[in-house]
């Protein structure tokens, strides 16, 4: 049978399968990985709307705003910048200790970007602080994270994990895998099918997931921070976080395909995987490069945060390996997939079905 026929045969196979992938009762909880972020930066942003829309109309001028200065009376700051949004006052007290607490006073006024907080010790403004409503580049920042720390290293993972080890271990467990068998088809030909339908489900899922996520991302921001942003490199950056995304559904869809065929119990590679991606920063540039992550990272538009107060030994120890270029990352881990699928190919034309001891 010629390659072509072979390819058509997986795809048919692959078709035959999806439906099941994608609404297996075992797969539902793959959808609540891929939408957690989408869900998280949907509240934020909904407070952000709500929140800019009740002060519409109590915008207070920047300019005035500037013209408060530390020491003013709260008459004086009344005169200048008028009402506030908020004014909360809490009256002097003796403490427990016998010490006195002075009378405290509270503002808060907006300047259609900002909040601004006057404090106020026994009638005099001793500081004068602002935030930002919402900060593009701290959402930037938090994105990143989130999809370095939860989506790839957790929910494509764990996405992965459910779709792919039910290819065959689940239905070595439903009893259904010899009906495949009687498939005519070559193994080999079936396993590549099977890959196909978990790797299809999980490209729509996780780089959809992705892709919705940081579009909620930037649906609150400011107009004129969007302009500037989108369509450079805002493209760029939506593209190279699914590149990343799917790329990571290609490296971990062969790993648990390989893993079911190979071993009857789930909780053994998913742990060991886990360990392995977990430490993967802190082991030698060489070992770096077997594992899916190194990879992955590569693609990303914006390095994940870190806390500039940790220590340097572990700021140190948490930065990878100097980073494959894109192309090599893609080539990469394609070529580490191949390795895993011809190991799983040799696993399959091997398997022997006994449900006994399934």
């Amino acid at each position: 049978m010629s390659a072509a026929a072979r390819l058509r045969q997986a795809w048919m196979i692959a078709a035959m399968q999806l439906r099941r992938v994608f609404f297996a009762r075992r797969s539902l909880w793959v959808y609540v990985l891929a939408l957690f972020p989408t869900i998280a930066f949907l509240g934020h942003g909904i407070e952000v709307v709500l929140t800019r829309d009740s002060f519409s109309d109590q915008i207070t001028a920047p300019a005035a705003i500037a013209r408060v200065r530390e020491g003013d009376t709260p008459e004086q700051v009344l005169e200048r910048a008028g009402e506030p949004i908020t004014d909360r006052t809490t009256p002097a007290r003796t403490l427990r200790n016998g010490r006195e607490r002075p009378e405290r006073r509270r503002m808060m006024y907006f300047d259609g970007r900002s909040r601004w907080y006057l404090n106020f010790t026994s009638g005099e403004l001793t500081s004068k602080d602002s935030r930002l409503l919402i900060d593009f580049a701290d959402d930037r920042q938090v994105f990143a994270g989130i999809f370095q720390y939860f989506y790839l290293r957790l929910a494509i993972f764990f996405g992965c994990l459910g779709i792919f080890m039910n290819l065959f271990r689940g239905e070595m467990l439903d009893q259904t895998l010899h009906f495949w068998f009687l498939v005519p088809a070559r193994r080999d030909v079936l396993l590549l099918g099977k890959y196909l339908a978990g790797l299809i489900a999980s490209l729509v899922i996780f780089t959809a997931g992705a892709a919705l996520c940081f579009l909620v991302m930037l649906w609150p921001q400011e107009s004129a921070e969007l302009a500037t942003f989108w369509p450079d490199p805002g493209l760029s950056h939506l593209f190279w976080y699914c590149a990343a995304a799917a790329l990571a559904c290609v490296g971990y869809g062969s790993v648990f395909l390989a893993a079911g065929l190979l071993l009857r119990n789930p909780v053994i590679p998913a742990i060991v995987m886990l360990f392995w991606e977990g430490i993967n920063p802190l082991l030698p540039a060489a070992l770096q490069k077997l594992s899916v992550l190194y990879y992955v990272q590569a693609l990303t538009p914006v390095p994940a945060p870190m806390d500039s107060g940790a220590p340097l030994l572990i700021q140190l120890l948490m930065s990878p390996a100097a980073p494959p270029s894109p192309a090599g990352a893609v080539l990469g881990l394609l070529a580490l997939t191949a390795v895993v699928l011809w190991v799983a190919g040799y696993a399959v034309r091997r398997l022997e079905i006994n449900y006994s001891t399934d």
